[in-house]
């Protein structure tokens, strides 16, 4: 199918992605992937291209491109040349909507410059150890102090905290008797701040030149200067960007299963079995025909999502809706794709085994598929 979403901007802006993948990144991915981290000046020669910050505004040195598509195709290029550039996806598409929607004035002042040259590289912290997807149960504090909050406690499974300058830390700064969820602020912890401690990098089944880490807070002192939104409402303030994370992590999904079908098109004309092509039999015709159908449903269910978001008409039902079937989707095209390649598709050199590690972590983070049905059967009415 012929897809519509895309203008000529953004395809230009997709010649200038594929081409600085192609001579900044593809030459030294594999010695970044047995390292497991891409090197931190990475984000600032993407900076100084514009790529980073698109969306940041013109008068600190941005794109000013509130247009969630520029997005959409760097995550599109990535998967195509199957690379995964460290946390840059938590970072354009999670992290700097806060500050773009959030930061008061003197906080874009001190913050936006860097993050439109990529000298500013952000992330997140919401996850605890024993504190999933149950927001309300965290148990990191911050207590105000004159000026300042006095900030203990641990984080875990951070994505991009090890290269991370900036990191939007999600504690409870007061207690509300019978609201959980009252009493939650957004504060950025700066990388030096005495007391902030960088832990170890997690090793995980895929995505391994992404940097996830462990940080810890003991009594870092955070200016109150750098609360992003009004104290206490980190709740609500979370919940404003939740539809763009999962879209994201759906348009990860779609563009990635369009990689595995892309190389096990290009594998099975020329892998040669019982003395013909693996593309002549019928049965890999028919997994590759299903495989194409499928990931053309995705497509344009996603197309139309990443559509309402930027008509800013994208609702959390149809958001959960989109991210439950795409993630799915990808977890059974690229399964398919690679038992077509045999025993090379278990062997991590081969770019389809590393999309198939990839692949299972996104029915589970940015919300499980098991979260993203609730949503969606509340939206029901049930």
């Amino acid at each position: 199918m012929r897809r519509t979403l895309f203008e000529e901007v953004h395809e230009d802006f997709r010649l200038l992605v594929r081409d600085f993948i192609a001579r900044e990144v593809l030459p030294d991915y594999e010695e970044w992937r047995r390292a497991g981290l891409v090197p931190r000046d990475l984000f600032t020669r993407m900076g100084k291209l514009g790529i980073v910050g698109i969306a940041v505004p013109e008068q600190y040195g941005g794109g000013g491109q509130d247009d969630y598509r520029f997005n959409a195709v760097i995550q599109e290029e990535c998967a195509r040349a199957c690379v995964t550039l460290g946390g840059l996806r938590t970072h354009l598409d999670v992290v700097v909507p806060y500050f773009l929607a959030f930061a008061d004035e003197g906080q874009r002042a001190r913050w936006f410059p860097g993050l439109a040259s990529g000298e500013l590289y952000t992330a997140i912290a919401m996850s605890e150890p024993g504190v999933g997807s149950d927001l309300a149960g965290i148990a990191t504090r911050a207590v105000a102090d004159g000026d300042d909050y006095v900030l203990n406690g641990a984080k875990t499974f951070i994505t991009g905290g090890h290269h991370a300058d900036l990191v939007v830390v999600v504690a409870r700064t007061s207690t509300e008797p019978g609201d959980r969820r009252a009493g939650l602020s957004l504060l950025v912890v700066e990388k030096g701040m005495p007391g902030f401690t960088v832990g170890r990098r997690l090793e995980k089944i895929g995505l391994t030149t992404q940097d996830t880490v462990e940080l810890a807070f003991d009594d870092v002192r955070v200016p109150a200067a750098n609360v992003l939104g009004r104290p206490g409402e980190a709740f609500s303030l979370l919940g404003r960007n939740l539809a763009q994370e999962r879209l994201a992590i759906a348009v990860g999904a779609v563009a990635q299963a369009r990689a595995a079908l892309d190389l096990t098109v290009a594998y099975v004309r020329d892998r040669t079995v019982f003395g013909q092509p693996l593309a002549r039999f019928q049965n890999t015709k028919f997994e590759l025909a299903s495989v194409a159908t499928e990931l053309g449903a995705a497509q344009a269910l996603l197309d139309a999502s990443v559509a309402a978001r930027v008509a800013g008409e994208l609702t959390a039902a149809d958001a959960a809706t989109t991210k439950l079937f795409c993630t799915e989707m990808q977890g059974r095209v690229i399964d398919r794709c690679l038992q077509l390649h045999g025993g090379y598709g278990y062997i991590l050199e081969s770019p389809i085994a590393r999309l198939y590690a990839d692949a299972r972590v996104t029915r589970i983070y940015g919300g499980t598929s098991e979260v993203m049905k609730t949503i969606i059967s509340k939206s029901l009415g049930l």
